[in-house]
């Protein structure tokens, strides 16, 4: 009898930018047709920009493993929960030799095979002034604006009563 091939997915963002010397989070969850097991195995990997071979930057049995050399090592932290489907890493004090590919690989016997989740991780100098920045000052302007206008109505109001009730003083003084 054939069996059906098991189906494991793997999650993660296709392209993430950071600011150069944070930390990020790279987020990696997975869902698969069995249950959690206790041989689930989780495998980090970054591949550089100029293609060179692939370096481990993680690894998952059972516990979390810090690796003992490599650009990596003393720089990543596991942040993920295994009974939430989550399997993230924490990268410290990112640095320009940092970009490239990131692999995230989730093996629950018997979901072995499956997809691998990439991101591709671009560390930046600066942070490029995204719509969400511009709808926040936009929105931030339009409140600043209606605050004035109500501020200029509330005080021409009040010079303009002053004026009336002046006028009417001098009318009360003539009679």
């Amino acid at each position: 009898a054939l069996w059906l091939a098991a189906a494991m997915e793997v999650y993660t963002s296709k392209e993430v930018d950071a600011v150069n010397g944070t930390n990020l989070r790279l987020k990696c969850t997975f869902s698969s047709s069995s249950p959690v097991s206790q041989h689930l195995s989780v495998t980090w990997n970054f591949q550089p920009e100029d293609q060179s071979s692939h370096e481990p930057v993680f690894y998952y049995f059972k516990e979390p493993y810090k690796l003992p050399t490599g650009r990596f090592k003393e720089r990543v932290t596991w942040d993920g929960n295994i009974e939430r489907n989550d399997v993230s890493i924490v990268i410290w004090n990112l640095q320009p030799t940092d970009n490239g590919t990131f692999t995230c690989q989730v093996k629950n016997p018997p979901d072995v095979g499956g997809t691998i989740g990439e991101v591709r991780l671009r560390v930046v100098q600066k942070v490029h002034f995204s719509e969400i920045h511009f709808l926040a000052v936009a929105i931030g302007s339009a409140c600043v604006l209606m605050i004035i206008v109500v501020l200029v109505v509330i005080i021409c109001r009040h010079h303009r009563k002053n004026a009336q009730e002046k006028r009417i003083e001098v009318a009360d003084t003539e009679l």
